[in-house]
C-alpha cells in the first residue's frame, strides 16, 4: 500500500529497497490550481538566508524516497503556512502539499517525525545553527555591531518531568518551563538562541554563552591595535533591559573584551533640569524618524571598586517623566543611543509574533534527559532569605515614615484634652520606636545571613524538594 496520490510507483519501490540514492526527484507540472501555492515566491529568500546551505555537512544524508532537502523544505513551507507542528499537517492533503515541493505527496506526519528525528541530532543542529548565524552577520555586518538579548520563558504543560520554575511576565505568574535567550539585531531578526533549561540568569549566560560566540563570529571588529589606539572604540554593542543592569558587569565587559553594553538606569538621581534637554530626531534602526527630547552628561555610575563613568542620555516626555539610559558606548552619537535603547521593542514584536504565528512556545522534544550534577543553579536559601529582607525592609520603612510624621507634627499640651491627646501621642510613639528597633535587628540579622548563603549552588547540592525530578 502506497497510499493516496502515491503517481511514482517506480520510485518509491526503488527507495523502498535501497537502489535510490538520491531520493525522489523534484518535478513541477502545469496546474490549474495549487492550494498555499504563494509559499513559492519565498523561495528566493529562504535559499538566499542559506536554508539549504551545507546541509548534508552538518545535519547527515537521509536515506529513502525523501531527502534531507526535501524535509528542510517541507518544514519551511509549514511555518509559512502556519502549520505550527507535525500533528497540524494531518489537517492538508497530502497530494496538495506534495505538489509545493515538486513531489508526488508529502510525507506522513508519523514518516515526518521519523525524518526530523533522524536529523535531530544535538550537535549537527548546533553545527547548522551555528553555522547559518555566522553567514547571516557576514551578510549584514552592521546589523550585527548592535545586539538585544533578552530572555523569553518557554513555559511546559505536560507531565513527563517537573522543570524549575521561574517568573513568566506576560502571565504574571511562576510557572515551569525553559529560558531561551535570543540575539537579535536592530530590526528584530534574530541570530541565534541559548536554551536554558536551569536559568542562571541573563548575566551569566551573557558572560559564559552569548559573549564568547560573538566575539567569535562578529566579522569586522577592530584589532587589538586599532582599540590601543582608540581608548574609546568597542568592538561591539549589547542592548538589554534593567535585568542586566550591573555596573560591576560594565567594567568587566569593557576592561576584558572592549565590548560596550546599554540598558536603562536603575537608580538615577534627582531629575536634571528641563533646560538640559532639546529637540533631536532620531533615526530607528528600521529608518522611521521621530523627534525626541534629549540631554547627555558623564555619571558615575556603582559604588566601590566598581564604580564606571558612563555616559547617562536621558529622554524627556511629555508628562514630564525622565527616562534614563546608561551606556559605554562612549563613540556613538547621542541620538543613536536613545534610537538603539528605544528600538527594544521590536524584539518584543518578534517574541509575540513568532508566538502567535509560529508557536515558538512549543517545546517540540518529547523526551527526557537527566541534568548534569555539576549545572550551577540559583540557590532557593538565597531568594527566601531575599524576600524575608524586602518584606522586612518594607515594613521598616513604614513605621520610619510614621515616626517622621509624628515627629513634625507633635501634640503641645495646652488643657487637659491636650493632655491626654499627648499622653496618647507618646504611647504610640514609643510603641513605634519599639518596632523599628525590632525591624532594625531583624534586618540586620536576615543580611548578615544573605552575606554568608552562596548566590550559586550546584545540581547536586539541591534539595529534593527543589529539584522535581531532576530531569528535563
Amino acid at each position: 500500500m502506497l497510499g493516496t496520490a502515491c503517481t511514482r510507483v517506480e520510485e518509491r519501490i526503488q527507495a523502498a529497497l535501497g537502489e535510490q540514492e538520491k531520493g525522489a526527484s523534484i518535478e513541477f507540472e502545469s496546474c490549474l490550481d495549487v492550494p498555499k501555492g504563494g509559499v513559492l515566491c519565498a523561495l528566493p529568500a529562504l535559499l538566499g538566508n542559506g536554508l539549504l546551505n551545507d546541509i548534508e555537512r552538518h545535519l547527515g544524508k537521509l536515506t529513502g524516497y525523501y531527502q534531507t532537502f526535501h524535509i528542510l523544505l517541507l518544514l519551511a513551507f509549514m511555518g509559512l503556512c502556519r502549520i505550527k507542528n507535525a500533528e497540524q499537517l494531518r489537517e492538508h492533503a497530502p497530494g496538495e502539499f506534495g505538489k509545493l515541493l515538486g513531489l508526488d505527496r508529502a510525507p506522513e506526519v508519523r514518516c515526518l517525525r521519523s525524518k526530523v528525528k533522524g536529523l535531530a541530532e544535538p550537535k549537527s543542529v548546533e553545527s547548522w545553527a551555528a553555522d547559518l548565524s555566522r553567514q547571516w552577520m557576514e551578510n549584514e555586518p552592521e546589523a550585527a555591531g548592535t545586539l538585544y538579548i533578552d530572555g523569553h520563558v518557554r513555559v511546559y504543560h505536560g507531565h513527563l518531568t517537573k522543570l524549575p520554575k521561574r517568573h513568566v511576565s506576560r502571565e504574571k505568574l511562576c510557572l515551569r518551563g525553559i529560558t531561551d535567550y535570543w540575539v537579535n539585531d536592530g530590526t528584530g531578526r534574530p541570530f541565534f538562541v541559548v536554551e536554558k533549561t536551569v536559568d542562571p540568569g541573563l548575566l551569566k549566560t551573557l558572560e559564559e554563552d552569548i559573549v564568547p560566540r560573538l566575539l567569535k563570529d562578529i566579522p569586522n571588529q577592530p584589532s587589538a591595535q586599532a582599540l590601543q589606539q582608540n581608548k574609546q572604540a568597542c568592538r561591539f554593542i549589547l542592548v538589554f533591559d534593567r535585568e542586566g543592569y550591573s555596573p560591576a558587569f560594565f567594567r568587566k565587559m569593557w576592561d576584558k573584551h572592549r565590548v560596550a553594553c546599554m540598558t536603562y538606569h536603575k537608580f538615577p538621581t534627582e531629575n536634571w533640569p528641563l533646560d538640559n534637554f532639546s529637540s533631536q530626531e532620531i533615526t530607528l534602526p528600521s529608518g522611521e524618524k521621530v523627534i525626541m527630547k534629549l540631554a547627555e552628561r558623564g555619571s558615575l555610575v556603582g559604588t566601590g571598586k566598581q564604580a564606571m563613568w558612563m555616559r547617562e542620555v536621558r529622554k524627556l516626555t511629555d508628562s514630564g517623566h525622565q527616562t534614563s539610559i546608561i551606556t559605554t558606548a562612549y563613540e556613538l552619537e547621542l541620538t543613536a543611543v536613545s534610537g538603539r535603547m528605544f528600538s527594544r521593542w521590536c524584539q518584543e514584536n518578534f517574541f509575540r509574533y513568532m508566538k502567535h504565528h509560529y508557536g515558538i512556545d512549543m517545546l517540540q522534544e518529547y523526551g527526557i534527559e537527566p541534568l548534569s550534577d555539576t549545572q550551577k543553579v540559583v540557590n532557593p536559601d538565597m531568594r527566601q532569605q531575599e524576600g524575608q529582607r524586602n518584606s522586612i525592609q518594607s515594613k521598616l520603612n513604614y513605621r520610619l515614615s510614621r515616626f517622621a510624621a509624628m515627629e513634625l507634627h507633635p501634640v503641645i499640651k495646652k488643657d487637659e484634652t491636650e493632655d491626654v491627646k499627648y499622653k496618647k501621642w507618646e504611647r504610640k510613639r514609643a510603641e513605634l520606636l519599639e518596632e523599628i528597633e525590632h525591624y532594625e535587628n531583624e534586618l540586620k540579622t536576615i543580611k548578615e545571613q544573605l552575606s554568608q548563603t552562596p548566590k550559586h549552588i550546584t545540581w547536586q547540592e539541591l534539595r529534593d524538594e527543589d529539584k522535581g525530578d531532576g530531569k528535563k
